[in-house]
């Protein structure tokens, strides 16, 4: 010890002796920050900051676990994610399940919290406004900060609001929920200034624009509108919501429903207004094969179908990010992927046929060949049994040259001449891997690079989560058409939405409308994280998403004079038998209860926050 204090008595003297030291030898700065005051002085750091707000995006919805499988879309086949502790309405405030970092209480007021610091810098900015710089960066610092509100008000409802940076040393961190109308109103109002803002601003690729400004307006006004948010609607369609004393935390309990839905169809054609998406305008139905690739252009925002992309969270394979590996997280475990977010039955027989009538079980040519002349977005969103997929690797091609999905079981002949059953590869009997397999008989096709190049089991793909799609204003100004009881103007977009794909115009109205739009949507938005607030703004989730997951039970048996030794798919050499199977309880039990319709607030916060008060039935 003696030494090293020697050591340390000799290096002062020899700093205070020296003309390079000075007094500010202590005052030193760590060489990996920037202060505060240097960050809002100059314009690149302050760019910097407000870029970093948008991390709140995540990885948008191409986790692991995805939203759809709290859903009738989709079952997520590994167990002890927290999944059916909501599927299954065992949610509390103790343990809420499964709920991503883009919409936890507090990673979203954590990224209001830097919106709110970047607004309050740049209202008194000390850089000049060269080319507009502090007009777009505070732009998109309100477009962020109603984004985040967004998250939490349609998963919470109303919360507080929150308009400047809370600090150490404040004399409360008490903060009450506002009213569900007034944090609406707070975001338009974001909205409106951060659109104008934007107005004539460069689109920067994966950066709010003045259009991704009013699309986000538009959705907000929708869900405004809808049942779950009238007071009268909600109590009356729920016994929960009914029995809650603080109602106007969670709808609008005064005021006018139809001016809501009026500006709700103001916004969204204001949107339209301004752009187009992708094949939008025909004045027909394309055909089934342009139909496919249509919707997997639009799906994989390529050949054109960048355009839908009115914001998006973008990936680079370098980076390796999860968001590029979609096709690892849902793809088949005879692929060795691992069959994360499978379809369920629920969600494929809602598919129509290709001339628009409903497929039904019990037409007897549809349950022959329940995949044959479907809806082409059926094609490029789910990957079924016979399906042509990606070539297997090298060490399994042999067992399936084709590349052919199989997850059924079927008939082959072995050496000795006699019929053997063979499991599918992609089934959880696969020769293959014998884990990792869909329950369902189903995968995702949908955002998956089919490109053989890209191996998911070890390469990432590059494909954009749409935050915000063009097609989905399209459908919000349908919706607020179909209320205000403006049905031309409604099956118009409808059918300009249908002709890309290749289906038929529709011609319903009244009730059988709005339950051919709102399938529509279920079918055109699938896995993009709408349906689980569609059904529960609607109030229908009892009907849907408390129904149980099922999946399909497929045999192929040889005809007779028919011999293969390495199956494949083949109506020459098999008759099909498919069976709608339910999930084992043991794996999925769901049920509906409706305190769902909104998440409980985590008792960490409640604990916090002392004036906070719980959502219904919890």
């Amino acid at each position: 010890m003696k030494n090293i204090n020697k050591y340390l008595a000799a290096l002062l003297v020899a700093c205070f002796s020296l003309t390079s030291c000075n007094d500010d030898f202590l005052d030193t700065r760590p060489l990996g920050e920037v202060s505060e005051a240097s960050v809002w002085s100059d314009p690149a750091l302050s760019q910097a900051f407000v870029v970093g707000i948008y991390q709140g995006f995540g990885q948008g919805g191409f986790d692991e676990q995805m939203l759809a499988s709290l859903t009738d879309e989709a079952m997520f086949t590994h167990p002890g994610r927290g999944i059916t502790t909501i599927t299954e309405g065992r949610s509390n405030p103790a343990d809420i399940g499964w709920v991503n970092n883009t919409i936890t209480w507090p990673a979203m007021f954590n990224r209001i919290r830097a919106a709110n610091i970047a607004i309050e810098q740049l209202t008194t900015p000390q850089f000049p406004n060269t080319g507009g710089i502090v007009d777009r960066l505070m732009g998109e610092a309100k477009f962020l900060r109603a984004y985040y509100y967004q998250q939490l008000s349609r998963y919470y409802g109303g919360v507080p609001i929150l308009e400047r940076p809370y600090e150490l040393g404040e004399e409360t961190y008490d903060v009450p929920r506002n009213k569900y109308e007034e944090v609406v109103n707070f975001m338009v109002k974001d909205l409106d200034e951060a659109a104008a803002l934007l107005k004539g601003k460069s689109t920067i690729s994966g950066r709010a624009n003045e259009i991704s400004a009013l699309a986000l307006k538009a959705r907000v006004l929708l869900y405004a509108a809808s049942d779950l948010h009238d007071a009268s609607t909600a109590k009356a369609k729920s016994p929960v919501l009914a029995s809650y004393s603080n109602i106007e935390f969670i709808a609008y309990t005064s005021g006018n429903r139809t001016e809501r839905w009026q500006k709700a169809q103001a916004a969204a054609k204001a949107v339209l207004d301004m752009t187009t998406g992708n094949q939008m305008g025909l004045s027909g139905p394309v055909s089934r094969e342009v139909g496919i690739q249509n919707y997997i252009n639009n799906s994989m925002a390529r050949s054109g179908g960048e355009k839908e992309i009115l914001l998006g969270r973008y990936f680079i394979n370098a980076k390796t990010e999860n968001g590029g590996r979609q096709g690892l997280f849902n793809g088949p475990n005879g692929y060795n992927n691992w069959a994360g977010n499978t379809p369920v039955q629920l969600l494929v027989d809602d598919y129509e046929m290709m001339d628009g009538t409903k497929f039904s079980w019990q037409n007897e040519e549809h349950a022959k060949a329940p995949y044959k002349n479907r809806d082409a977005r059926f094609y490029a969103s789910i990957l079924y049994d016979g399906s042509q997929w990606k070539p297997r690797s090298s060490a399994n091609s042999p067992k399936d040259p084709l590349g052919q999905i199989q997850t059924g079981r079927y008939d082959v002949v072995n050496s000795s001449g006699a019929k053997v059953t063979h499991f599918g590869l992609d089934t959880r009997n696969s020769s293959i891997e014998d884990w990792n397999g869909s329950y369902t008989g189903y995968y995702i096709r949908k955002f998956t690079d089919a490109n053989p190049a890209i191996v998911d089991q070890n390469t990432w793909q590059q494909v954009p989560w749409p935050v915000l799609r063009y097609t989905e204003a399209v459908l919000n100004y349908v919706e607020a058409s179909i209320e205000l009881g403006q049905e031309v103007e409604a099956r118009n977009w409808l059918n300009q939405i249908r002709f890309r794909v290749g289906m038929p115009a529709i011609t319903d109205s009244g009730e059988a409308l709005k339950n051919r739009y709102r399938n529509e949507r279920r079918i055109e938005m699938a896995y993009e994280e709408q349906r689980y607030h569609d059904v529960r703004r609607w109030m229908i989730a009892e009907s849907t998403l408390g129904r149980k997951a099922n999946g399909i039970s497929i045999t192929g048996t040889l005809k007779d004079g028919k011999s293969l030794s390495v199956y494949k798919y083949d109506t020459e050499y098999y008759n099909y038998v498919y069976k709608v199977i339910e999930m084992d309880p043991g794996k999925e039990n769901r049920a509906w209860v409706d305190k769902l319709y909104l998440l409980p607030i985590h008792r960490d916060e409640m604990n916090r926050n002392k004036l906070l008060i719980q959502n219904p039935g919890y």
